[in-house]
């Protein structure tokens, strides 16, 4: 074993006078040390250099993910069922735990991924008043809903997303101290992620309202640099929507901290479940205006130690939802009224009420941040080059669908105002100022959208939470 080991040290000490010796002959090959010395520092910078263009990659790269969505992390772990807990929002329910095809937490995988067959969950569905009322269990019926089912894919799929995403924005975003502009945007990104938005196919199918206290709706922050934040005594009216091939679906609902307003959203909240009970297939738009009214001005509210009795806001209305139309042909009244229009079978409703403290009256008021283009607009004669410009890059992203100026700016458009003036000032953009009651009043707002099936109400946003 002794002898054994002496020729191991032996080799291994003629290894390292040989690299000694090579060493020596290396440095002796140069002109000088010092030029050998300079060629190992270019030869560290050269590394340093590669490593660095790397990191440049790598960092491009992550931009590029980024930019496609807000969860560019596709490393989160996959969740099974899910549980939300909504107890620090008012008049909210929880997301109950049921379980969950496939998606992550915080969400990043697209809706057609989790639902590759295409098969969207039907939505919540209750039957007709009446006489109507035995259609939902009628087999002829049910095989007539499928004359629908095309539009009612892409409905239930937006539905779906809307879901989502308001699921997400209640578990992480609505909390006191929130910029709105944080909000919203953080909203909006994950609405075009969950869709894959292209253009007027898919994506967000209005900017997102966040109305607070005295104002009732049409208000979203003008740039990124707005700071209004929301405050734990705010009452701020959340309404976005989602849609898919030109069918939206438009759904809101109220936030607020305080439980001094729990009766102001109730009323609203009450008053628009009982216009969606009262919709139907030929039933006057005015009678279900009545039931609204009726339901909504039997509350009452305390703040302050007065009391006040809430109104329903009679210039603001329900609506049927066209494709790639939002406001539709016909509306649906909050009080009540001589309209004798009948709903019909096929159509689709945005039922949506506002309880006030105010005069139950909105005006046009703060400076305008929603426009949309006209639905029945012919082909314009635009002359302003930059008025041209803009309305090219509004046919191809909007056409019809609500904008915003967060978005012409997102989109990369400059020195846009004056062109957008032209345009306004032509009547071929429509400008949506936000609408407000009194000063110092407060609004509360619930919303769904809903179809009228041959067999039934399908009620296409409902969800746990409201």
């Amino acid at each position: 074993m002794v002898e054994d080991s002496k020729p191991k040290t032996y080799t291994q000490k003629q290894q390292k006078s040989k690299q000694k010796q090579r060493l020596q002959q290396k440095i002796q090959s140069n002109d000088s040390d010092d030029e050998f010395l300079n060629q190992m520092i270019l030869k560290n910078q050269e590394n340093q250099k590669l490593q660095e263009i790397q990191e440049q990659k790598e960092k491009e790269q992550l931009q590029i993910k980024q930019s496609k969505g807000p969860a560019y992390d596709f490393d989160y772990p996959l969740i099974y069922s899910t549980f939300v807990d909504n107890s620090h929002l008012r008049n909210l329910n929880n997301w109950q735990e049921k379980e969950i095809k496939l998606q992550t937490q915080p969400p990043t995988i697209p809706i057609s991924q989790q639902f590759k067959d295409q098969k969207y969950p039907v939505s919540h569905e209750i039957p007709y008043l009446g006489e109507k009322s035995t259609r939902i269990s009628s087999d002829e019926m049910r095989e007539k809903d499928q004359i629908h089912e095309k539009q009612l894919k892409a409905l239930r799929k937006a539905a779906e997303c809307h879901k989502q995403v308001r699921q997400y924005t209640q578990q992480k975003l609505l909390k006191p101290g929130m910029k709105l502009i944080d909000i919203c945007e953080q909203l909006e990104d994950m609405n075009r992620y969950l869709i894959e938005a292209n253009g007027i196919e898919a994506g967000v199918a209005f900017p997102t309202g966040c109305s607070l206290n005295f104002c009732a709706a049409h208000w979203t922050p003008l740039i990124q640099c707005d700071n209004t934040v929301l405050d734990y005594n705010d009452v701020c009216k959340l309404d976005f929507g989602t849609q898919v091939d030109g069918w939206i679906i438009d759904s809101a609902f109220t936030v607020a901290f305080n439980p001094r307003y729990d009766k102001l959203l109730e009323a609203s909240k009450d008053a628009t479940y009982t216009g969606i009970k009262t919709a139907g297939i030929d039933v006057r738009l005015g009678d279900v205006g009545a039931a609204i009214q009726e339901v909504m001005e039997s509350y009452e509210v305390e703040l302050d130690g007065k009391t006040y009795k809430v109104k329903s806001v009679k210039n603001l209305c329900g609506h049927q939802i066209c494709q790639y139309k939002i406001h539709g042909g016909k509306s649906v009244p909050n009080v009540k009224s001589n309209d004798n229009t009948l709903m019909k079978e096929g159509e689709l409703y945005a039922i949506e009420t506002f309880a006030s403290t105010g005069k139950g009256v909105v005006y046009d008021d703060l400076e305008c941040s929603h426009y949309m283009k006209d639905f029945y607009c012919k082909q314009p004669v635009v002359k302003n080059p930059k008025a041209k410009a803009l309305l090219n890059h509004i046919n191809q992203k909007y056409d019809t669908i609500a904008f915003c100026k967060r978005y012409l700016e997102r989109d990369k458009q400059s020195n846009y105002l004056l062109a957008l003036k032209n345009l306004c000032d032509l009547g071929i953009i429509n400008a949506l100022p936000p609408l407000c009651d009194l000063r110092g009043s407060y609004v509360a707002q619930y919303e769904h959208t809903l179809f009228l099936k041959p067999s039934c109400i399908e009620i296409l946003s409902k969800g746990d939470d409201y």
